[in-house]
């Protein structure tokens, strides 16, 4: 089967080395332009297409899938399956319905629930104790189409994004490698989404990542591993200094009465602070205009104290 992948960051890289480390014949890979990157604003090329060249595998960039010149190409490749993984970009119907064997994606949650952008971080965010991988049929809604396969993933109280995005990268190219074999022997049946289901996921903006201490620790703690190690929750120290939590833990469920986002002790290179119920212990930081560092080095150069409201 002669497949043509679609895709553009790391989480993409894993079914892409699945696919050609498993011998599938991957005849070509569309991935996203060179971005600028960095201080130097360096153009720096996307990792699918680093790993695509290593390989020998024709890579295409183009700047719009709906141009006569992509129509083209298409035909020119030839595909009989299309797989895509977080490549970036909506597929216009012609594309979607040139391969043989359609167009497949692989989606970083439990479909119907979690659509969108952000499925991993939200699920972690949310507090589920399981998210997942399932390999669809793509359609012109999005994440609207037949769901092909399905296999879970459990989250740790202390996994974060990271943890899960690598976890998930690895369990989706075991299921795209399977999604194409049942593929060719036709032994998938697609089942369609129950729509009525469907949850829905946006990109993560910045006013998503304020810690608000007056939930409950449970769901400070969840958002702050949600978001690490990228684009890091955040809070203000009380001289109004940004101050992004890289890494935290639970450290009492039961209710503090202290007031929300209030620092309680600062042992054992910990800062705990009080949530509405309970209290969370900060154990990495990112301090403005500084590099990643403990929370025992924060604490050490004096940078926070004992009572000192976070907000």
């Amino acid at each position: 089967m002669k497949i043509l992948f679609m895709g553009t960051p790391d989480f993409a890289l894993f079914s892409l080395k699945a696919l050609c480390e498993n011998g599938y014949n991957v005849v070509g890979v569309v991935t996203q332009p060179d971005k600028p990157k960095g201080r130097g604003y360096v153009l720096t090329p996307p990792p699918v297409k680093v790993y695509a060249l290593e390989q020998g595998i024709p890579v295409y960039q183009p700047n719009s899938l709906r141009t006569e010149e992509f129509a083209s190409l298409l035909k020119e490749i030839d595909p009989e399956l299309i797989a895509v993984v977080a490549y970036g970009k909506i597929l216009p119907k012609n594309v979607l319905d040139y391969p043989k064997y359609g167009c497949v994606n692989v989606h970083g949650s439990l479909l119907p629930k979690y659509r969108g952008a952000s499925p991993m971080q939200s699920a972690i965010i949310n507090g589920d104790k399981i998210t997942g991988i399932t390999t669809m049929f793509m359609a012109e809604g999005l994440d609207t189409g037949d769901m092909l396969l399905k296999a879970e993933c459990e989250i740790a109280e202390n996994d974060n994004f990271e943890d899960i995005h690598d976890r998930l990268g690895l369990l989706g190219a075991e299921l795209l490698c399977k999604t194409v074999d049942g593929l060719e022997a036709g032994s998938i049946t697609p089942v369609p989404q129950d729509h009525s289901l469907a949850t829905h996921t946006a990109k993560i903006l910045k006013e998503d990542c304020e810690i608000d201490f007056s939930k409950d620790c449970d769901t400070v703690h969840d958002l702050i591993r949600g978001l690490s190690p990228i684009p890091l929750s955040f809070t203000h120290t009380p001289d109004g200094k940004l101050l992004k939590v890289v890494k935290s833990e639970i450290c009492e469920r039961e209710s503090e009465n202290e007031e929300c986002g209030k620092v309680l002790s600062l042992d054992n290179g910990r800062i705990r602070v009080a949530c509405a119920s309970g209290s969370v212990n900060i154990l990495t930081v990112l301090p403005e205009g500084k590099g990643r560092m403990s929370a025992a080095d924060f604490i050490r150069g004096r940078k926070i104290n004992i009572g000192d409201i976070l907000k």
